[in-house]
């Protein structure tokens, strides 16, 4: 088994027993942090860029099931038909069976290094997947669910073939949208699904030449007969499994449009042969056979693996994608499923993200845009960090933003000033000899449940860790993050009020209470966190001087921290757990990976060239050239790159003295704004579409002060308003800050203090960079990524519109 296991596991009756999968990456390319954290397709980008977030967040559930005790398996692997792989092998001068094994081999130690707990991380392309693929076919063939048909494809004189979608490209068919490279199955601007036959101005890609259109029989799979019971399905288990508001309304909006008869077959080479005589030259298609890829490969980790896929009495089954496979997973799997008419274990719970974007553009693994896995290793920055930077970052209602400050900012302010340096300084205390410290033996703590500060402590720890197994089985997997750090930062609290380095010498009795609560709550922590940093948790257990077992059965242990660690037990050796990350190395980090793979590629060919060029040179000829170039004038230095966060923007608490609309626009208003201090704004808002005028008056907001100001229509705008837009755009609403709220304060975010900006410079693109990840949360927050826009007077609301966007 992949982690050690000498024997699968199987579902245990009277048990959770728990079924995990994540959408298989494409097996054409190297993985690259888009595809770990299982962010949702971008348009301009490959679409099997979904592998390694959504490979994360599944080991994260996967874990976090293993320490409550579940039964649980997570199944995954590469997906390895199609297209893509044949056009890969074209590309490389080799058979898609070699590209296969290149890209498997690739994938599998990207994700060992990522630390994932796979099951089973099998392939499809295996003697498993045609049986369990052609017996399913043939199950919806004994009834009736397939049908056959003529369809007009695109057929290459020059390459003597049928060519499949992926090997066509065009503009796109509809009007709205035109985008000149859209493929032959889907636009990946508008994201429509597409036939190669609707574009306009094909070509293929192989040789660029333009096809003709002929006929070629296809089997269809009869969607619309399945269409009652594939609504019940969904309606049922939407509620019951929970499933995630972009899950539901992109299933609904498949839906709405009418389910159609889809071709299940492919004139094609590589994949899994249709069993039909008619129909034998020719294999299934991806999205037919790509699903099935989770069963076959279970099938390769058991061979009893029935108890896991027809047992939905006793199995429940949680999947893991980016937006743009839900239909897959929604509509397409579960009707071929059904159709079959056997006894399936259907999906309960869907986890969808969104876009992870890189900088100032798009992760792409087809255009090599982006940080990849293999990449990741040669940066030195640890796994646990990078796990805990893409978790923080996990896009799961809105895009988020990969920054290399980003980056930097949350392991110095979270990992290294906070989760660091608690365990650091209890286990760093505890291990200094005698008469100093305890010389690395837990004390004994008599009392320690009457301690007011410790009890204190506990029933905020114990309330945290219910919060935390809450969101963790609703696979809210970044908010149990935030509440596991929430608790050190508790932890943190608790040192400095306790003043231990005092009490050690005033207060011994005190001080032995407060250090083991402290060490019992370093032990509880590195158990929360293990479905997140498993190697930060393996380090933190090994400095404890403990086994490896990490467990979270008991949720009562958050209110006894004292009794954890016995009392006389011997801790192993304190070490820093996170390091620095230098300006000059985020710096470097910047030029390494700006471009892409192929400018990458370019650099490195040309300070090679240079390097040898610099060999055959003399030393003579190198002083000619360089006093050929003007010795002694060298060019100064830029100036260190600022870090990207919220504390640049300087956001106040604001109020409306005055609103009226602007004389020269039907569409924008004019407002007179107190931003404190005796200053007035005059700001213009296109607000009037949305907000009546009468409701503008004498409001709270708040307002970005330090925009370069701009003139709108002959009126000189001086900041701007901050409100929410609904998903669909239709609504938008002011963010307000509490009424009490002082005229002029600063709004702030926990985490990202100093000094704003007096100016923001357009150029630097600070505000656009921060602005992707303004959001209303469930609980019509206004926040940043999740941290709250927050006064001396509270939060800051939004009136109705949750889960918006804010501009």
């Amino acid at each position: 088994m992949e982690d050690g296991e000498s024997c699968p596991k199987l579902p245990i009756p009277g048990k959770r027993n728990i079924l995990i999968t994540s959408a298989l990456p494409y097996v054409n390319n190297v993985p690259h942090l888009g595809n770990i954290i299982g962010c949702k397709l971008n348009p301009i980008s490959s679409p099997y860029l979904i592998a390694c977030i959504r490979v994360l967040s599944a080991d994260v559930y996967a874990r976090y099931c293993r320490l409550r005790g579940y039964n649980a398996i997570y199944i995954c692997g590469t997906d390895e038909y199609g297209t893509a792989t044949e056009t890969k092998a074209l590309e490389e001068n080799c058979t898609p069976k070699e590209i296969c094994d290149k890209y498997h081999a690739i994938h599998k130690e990207v994700y060992d290094w990522f630390d994932i707990s796979f099951d089973k991380f099998g392939r499809t392309s295996t003697p498993e997947q045609t049986e369990v693929c052609q017996a399913i076919f043939k199950k919806l063939f004994e009834n009736n669910f397939l049908s056959e048909n003529t369809m007009q494809q695109l057929y290459c004189d020059t390459c003597q073939k049928f060519l499949a979608d992926r090997l066509v490209e065009g503009s796109c068919p509809f009007p709205e949208c035109n985008y000149d490279s859209a493929r032959g199955d889907q636009c990946e601007k508008c994201g429509k699904l597409l036939n190669p036959t609707e574009l306009k101005d094909p070509r293929c890609k192989v040789c660029r030449t333009t096809p003709r259109i002929r006929d070629t029989d296809h089997l269809f799979i009869e969607l619309p007969l399945l269409k009652d019971r594939l609504e019940k399905y969904i309606d049922d288990t939407s509620v019951t499994g929970s499933w995630s508001q972009n899950a539901i309304q992109t299933t609904k909006a498949w839906l709405k449009e009418g389910l159609r008869q889809r071709c299940i077959t492919r004139d094609l080479k590589w994949g899994v042969p249709v069993p039909h005589e008619k129909y034998k030259e020719k294999v299934f298609y991806v999205w037919f056979d790509a699903p099935i890829g989770y069963v076959s490969i279970t099938s390769c980790y058991t061979s009893e693996w029935e108890k896991w896929w027809k047992n939905p009495e006793n199995v429940e089954l949680y999947q893991f994608m980016g937006k743009d496979n839900v239909p897959f997973h929604t509509v397409m799997f579960p009707s071929t499923q059904l159709g079959t008419g056997e006894n399936w274990t259907l999906m309960k719970t869907i986890s969808v993200t969104e876009y992870l974007n890189y900088e100032t553009g798009k992760f792409s693994k087809s255009k090599g845009v982006g940080v990849f896995g293999n990449d990741v290793k040669d940066t030195n920055i640890p796994v646990e960090v990078w796990r805990y930077y893409l978790l923080t970052n996990r896009p799961e209602v809105s895009d988020t933003l990969f920054t290399w400050g980003d980056l930097q900012a949350k392991l110095t302010g979270e990992l290294l000033n906070n989760l660091g340096n608690f365990v650091n300084r209890v286990l760093s205390f505890i291990a200094k000899p005698e008469p100093s410290g305890y010389g690395s033996v837990i004390p004994d703590a008599p009392g320690a449940e009457s301690h007011p500060l410790t009890q204190s402590l506990a029933e905020k720890v114990g309330k945290f860790v219910k919060e935390y197994v809450e969101a963790m089985e609703k696979v809210k997997l970044k908010q149990g993050l935030k509440i596991a750090m929430a608790i050190s930062n508790e932890g943190n609290a608790y040192l400095q009020e306790a003043q231990f380095w005092k009490l050690f010498k005033e207060d011994k009795p005190s001080c032995a209470i407060v250090i083991r609560t402290a060490a019992g709550l370093v032990y509880l922590l590195a158990q929360l966190l293990e479905p997140f940093m498993p190697s930060f948790s393996r380090e933190v257990f090994k400095q404890l001087n403990l086994p490896l077992h990490f467990s979270l059965s008991d949720e009562g242990i958050a209110s006894r921290l004292w009794e954890i660690l016995p009392p006389g037990h011997r801790i192993g050796t304190p070490q820093p757990l996170f390091k620095e990350l230098k300006d000059e190395e985020v710096q470097q980090y910047k030029d390494k990976f700006a471009g892409n793979q192929a400018d990458r590629r370019a650099r490195d060919v040309e300070a090679a060239n240079m390097a040898e060029q610099l060999k055959k040179t003399k030393l003579s000829d190198a002083k000619k050239q360089k006093a050929s170039k003007g010795a002694g004038t060298s060019k100064p230095q830029p100036a260190a790159t600022l870090e990207i966060t919220m504390a640049r923007l300087d956001i106040r608490v604001g109020k409306i003295l005055k609103a009226e609309k602007h004389p020269n626009a039907d569409s924008l208003y004019v407002e007179q704004i107190d931003v404190g201090g005796g200053e007035i704004r005059t700001v213009v808002s296109g607000l009037v579409k949305y907000i009546p005028l009468e409701e503008m008056q004498n409001r709270m907001v708040c307002v970005l002060c330090n925009l370069k100001p701009s003139k709108m229509r002959d009126i000189m705008s001086q900041a701007m308003v901050l409100a929410a837009s609904s998903s669909d755009g239709s609504k938008v609403e002011l963010v307000e800050p509490p009424e009490s709220a002082t005229i002029g304060e600063r709004v702030r975010f926990a985490g990202h203090e100093g000094e704003p900006d007096v100016v923001l410079n357009p150029k630097k693109k600070v505000w656009e960079t921060l602005l992707v990840d303004l959001n209303t949360n469930e609980n019509l927050v206004a926040c940043y990524k999740d941290i709250p826009f927050t006064t001396d007077a509270g939060v800051c609301k939004v009136s109705s519109i949750s889960n918006g966007t804010i501009r």
